[in-house]
């Protein structure tokens, strides 16, 4: 089984000529640009980028402006709002729904549940079969720190999962066959995500604390959410910075646990300890699972994952997919064609319904 690794090449890249945008997103953007303190002149130079989707009335300028933006941002901003004037005004927000608050399970139930999914964890790739998967990797940038990201590139991996081990080879980039191995690639990679990041938690030498977080429902099913940490000095997950810098965090995060099947269908893990000087301030992993079949039998498999990471203001992203999972020994039925992104609601967590 391969480690458990974050490789992470910071990358430098000019803003795009003109940025589409919702009103939504702009004014998150504004109350980003006002929290990280950004220069006056430069967020007004970005808001004349901008090419809006919808209406930008004065109210909603006028509500930014008591924010406490500069006086060069409030004028593109008004300027923006008559360039728009003829636009749809944006949709109404949804109401919110009302939390259904639900007791914790009492903690003799809580110890034994997490004794369940520790061992399910541990013994999770020994249930798997042999097999190969399309990944399909997304990865964006984002110098703002402001969460509009863009796109880098798209890379297809054919990934093989033989007698426990992985195996990852690069088929395409940006749709173009090549013969490119992983570590050179380029830009942040990660791998481990077919077991090694749920044993490495579960693990007894990593010595993991576990508590009971919260009742949700993940994919319309109720789920228990359970937090962990474990401490630097029994981590095994690397951040490699540049080739050059090798750190190894304590970490934390939050474990989904089906409440009817007593399976893991979601991981998440933060890292927000890192040395004075070191490259990465923060990264954030999600890991998702769903049943997939392979050779007429169904397995809980990784669907989706995300690999943030923050150094200085600037972030990277992976967006990363599992497709078209085939019994080993069938290879020549894939096809390493791009698929469309799957849809947000696929990774949706939703409030616990009564």
């Amino acid at each position: 089984m391969s480690r458990l690794v974050l490789l992470v090449f910071l990358l430098c890249a000019a803003l795009p000529a003109q940025l589409r945008m919702t009103v939504e997103q702009l004014v998150g953007f504004i109350k980003s640009s006002v929290q990280l303190k950004h220069d006056d002149r430069k967020v007004a130079e970005y808001v004349k980028k901008i090419k809006l989707a919808n209406k930008l009335d004065m109210r909603t300028v006028e509500e930014m402006q008591s924010m406490g933006i500069g006086p060069k941002t409030v004028e593109a901003l008004r300027a923006l709002s008559t360039a728009s004037v003829n636009l749809t005004p944006p949709p109404k927000p949804e109401p919110k729904p009302v939390p259904v608050v639900i007791p914790p399970p009492p903690m003799e139930e809580q110890k034994r549940m997490i004794e369940e999914f520790r061992n399910y964890g541990l013994s999770y790739t020994k249930q798997l079969p042999n097999f190969i998967c399309n990944q399909v990797t997304r990865r964006y940038d984002d110098p703002s720190g402001a969460d509009f990201w863009r796109q880098l590139d798209v890379v297809n991996v054919r990934l093989t999962f033989n007698e426990q081990k992985e195996d990852y080879k690069v088929i395409t980039v940006n749709g173009r066959m090549t013969d490119i191995s992983m570590e050179k690639l380029g830009g942040t990679i990660s791998s481990g995500e077919f077991g090694s990041m749920m044993k490495e938690i579960f693990e007894q030498e990593t010595e993991a604390s576990f508590g009971f977080e919260r009742w949700t429902t993940w994919r319309g099913r109720r789920t228990l959410v359970f937090n962990y940490r474990v401490e630097k000095y029994r981590s095994k997950y690397h951040v490699v910075a540049d080739r050059t810098q090798d750190y190894v965090p304590a970490y934390h995060g939050l474990i989904y646990v089906d409440r009817d099947t007593k399976v893991v269908m979601r991981l998440t893990m933060d890292i927000n300890e890192f040395p004075a000087g070191f490259p990465i301030q923060e990264v954030h992993n999600s890991l998702d699972y769903d049943f997939q079949k392979i050779n007429g039998r169904e397995y809980v498999l990784p669907l989706k994952a995300e690999v943030r990471s923050r150094s200085g203001r600037s972030q990277v992203k992976n967006e990363v997919e599992f497709r078209l999972y085939r019994k080993f020994g069938v290879e020549a039925n894939i096809t390493f064609d791009t698929p469309e992104p799957l849809p947000e609601s696929t990774t949706k967590e939703q409030p616990v319904k009564p």
